[in-house]
């Protein structure tokens, strides 16, 4: 998301990979290059990728939801991003190495021997700290960038080309190409939209204003369209009060979320401060004190690893989409 850092439905979302579906081993095609376009642009890989090190926990669950555990040598990820005993992909999480509880660095690829780096702008690659794909092409290490985090060019560090599910899906389908898994990637993807679908039919016709609060008490940061946020509250039935921002993840000022009245709050849980200690600061921050989602105390919380892009995806559409209905049924505000 940024540089600092089970239920019957999860299960639905990995109906392809854990929860007893035929899965296909992942394709061994030794000397054959792939040719993929990531983030707008040919990259062609000369060989199967054997040892992949990933960056943060959406990343990671992508590979894992593609049975790609025995292609990776290691995972980079803060310890603030829930239970992972408890998530479908447990078994990956127990095999792969936690090599850093902090970002990527130089040191953590190299001691991994990684010949590929799966990681995506401001989700690992960072140019203050040297860190980026050309710079560990220069070591003979390929990258993959998350297309959730693909540079778009409207300024030097905005971030989103294309709606945050069909990155998703763009992902999937290039990652099942470059390591033989397409029948896999293609199932996975059939069956997210499939339940997204079927939550987008029950959607309420009076869509309710949501605003996604990620942290921050002087100025709150949040999702614009290209962030995962922005998909999974429409699809569940709810409008992105920040749909307008033509970014990922941004920073705004509280004056427009009170001048967009949002109706629903929904937090991204993780970090040191507690989903329970941000919504204790919402509730008494005398800014939003006449906002509907203070003043109805609407607020849902949701887990970091559902707001990233991310197999978790299409569960937290289900979710959020059954609050949101909810809310709708209710009285006009």
């Amino acid at each position: 998301m940024r540089t600092p850092f089970v239920t019957a439905a999860v299960c639905l979302a990995v109906l392809a990979t854990g929860c007893g579906a035929r899965v296909e081993e992942p394709s061994a095609r030794a000397g054959s290059s792939v040719t993929l376009t990531n983030c707008g642009r040919k990259v062609t890989y000369d060989k199967v990728p054997e040892r992949v090190v990933t960056n943060d926990v959406g990343i990671t669950e992508l590979m894992f939801a593609l049975g790609l555990e025995d292609r990776m040598a290691g995972f980079a990820m803060p310890d603030d991003k829930g239970d992972l005993s408890r998530v479908p992909w447990k078994d990956g999480y127990d095999k792969v190495p936690w090599l850093s509880k902090d970002q990527l660095t130089k040191e953590n690829v190299l001691d991994a021997r990684a010949d590929l780096v799966f990681a995506g702008w401001n989700y690992g690659f960072r140019e203050e700290a040297g860190f980026t794909p050309q710079a560990l092409e220069k070591l003979g290490i390929a990258s993959y960038v998350l297309t959730e985090s693909c540079r778009n060019g409207r300024t030097d560090t905005s971030r989103g080309i294309m709606p945050p599910l069909d990155a998703l899906y763009a992902d999937l389908a290039n990652l099942g190409k470059l390591f033989g898994v397409e029948d896999r990637a293609a199932q996975l993807t059939a069956d997210f939209k499939r339940q997204i679908a079927e939550v987008r039919a029950r959607a309420p016709e009076r869509a309710p204003r949501v605003f996604l609060y990620d942290s921050g008490e002087d100025q709150p940061f949040t999702s614009g369209r290209y962030a995962a946020p922005d998909q999974i509250i429409s699809a569940a039935g709810g409008v992105n009060v920040l749909h307008d921002a033509a970014d990922s993840w941004l920073t705004v000022g509280w004056e427009t979320v009170v001048e967009r009245n949002p109706e629903v709050i929904v937090i991204c849980d993780y970090g040191d401060v507690s989903a329970e200690r941000k919504k204790d600061f919402l509730l008494s921050h005398a800014p939003l004190r006449d906002v509907p989602a203070i003043k109805h105390r609407r607020i849902f919380v949701l887990d970091y690893a559902d707001l990233v892009e991310s197999p978790r995806n299409p569960s937290a559409v289900a979710r959020l989409g059954a609050y949101l209905r909810a809310v709708a049924e209710g009285p006009e505000d």
